[in-house]
């Protein structure tokens, strides 16, 4: 059975994501439809590339992932069929994808053509564009019948990590926070420990806070499971599943997490430095 996953700014609310998947089922009622989230910030590529970029390789090679994030319509602008890891994108071609794939080359690139006629009338992207390609490629069909093939899409520029290497410290930023208030930024557990293999310790430091280790998982902040209600609240910092440093608070929520304690937005600097 064929799957295609729905991922979207446009909450549950309104009628948006009934819509999509009622015209799915429409055109073909065999088709597996699982959300990845409805609650992507308004027009957020950032926050949609994070979520995607860690939830798309759980699914099987072949899988159709809709993206619908900064997608209305305009003839201006192209809708693109991104091939990618063995799996297949449906986006506007906005930058999300070289968010997304800022270290994977593509498959293959198509500008959707299914629906660019000059009489077709695009109300809504999603189910107008977005849906009979996915249902296409469900059913088995070729991305070069639904589109023409390009060169590259539109590319953003991922925020990285700089090694500042006079002052002896690495100038991260705030990329994501998740549901737990946890705190993740941009540098990745590999350029970290490639730099400090120069240093003998390191600080953390944001705000006016700073913490001196890093653990491997949020439990490993327990040292004593007999006492673990003892560590709730505790602040640390790790690398999570996807190898970057996240600031958190065990067993900490959005109401009392590291994002309302530690008081960092998206943006905002952390830096290490080593001595």
């Amino acid at each position: 059975m064929s799957i295609i996953t729905l991922t979207s700014d446009f909450g549950n609310l309104d009628y948006r994501v009934a819509a999509v998947k009622g015209k799915i089922l429409s055109l073909n009622p065999e088709v597996n439809i699982i959300d990845i989230t409805h609650d992507i910030q308004a027009f957020n590529l950032i926050q949609t590339s994070y979520i995607v970029r860690n939830a798309y390789k759980y699914f099987p090679k072949g899988s159709i992932h809709i993206l619908s994030v900064d997608s209305f319509y305009h003839k201006s602008r192209k809708n693109i069929l991104y091939k990618a890891d063995g799996s297949y994108f449906l986006a506007a071609d906005n930058g999300l994808m070289s968010l997304i794939f800022f270290d994977i080359k593509p498959e293959a690139i198509y500008e959707l053509t299914l629906n660019n006629r000059f009489d077709d009338v695009i109300n809504f992207t999603s189910t107008d564009i977005f849906v009979p390609a996915a249902v296409h490629l469900a059913n088995g069909g070729l991305p070069e019948v639904i589109g023409r093939k390009i060169e590259t899409a539109k590319q953003l520029m991922f925020s990285k990590p700089v090694h500042n290497e006079s002052e002896g410290m690495i100038i991260g930023e705030v990329t994501y926070i998740d549901n737990f208030g946890n705190i993740i930024s941009n540098i990745h557990k590999d350029f970290f420990e490639n730099i400090s293999k120069g240093y003998d310790s390191f600080t953390i430091k944001f705000r006016n806070l700073s913490l001196s280790r890093i653990f491997s998982s949020h439990t490993e902040v327990v040292s004593d499971w007999e006492r673990e209600t003892e560590f709730h609240g505790q602040s640390a910092a790790i690398f999570n599943d996807s190898q970057f440093l996240e600031l958190t608070i065990y067993k900490g929520s959005k109401k009392n997490g590291a994002k309302s304690l530690f008081g960092l937005n998206v943006g905002e600097n952390i830096y290490i430095e080593f001595s």
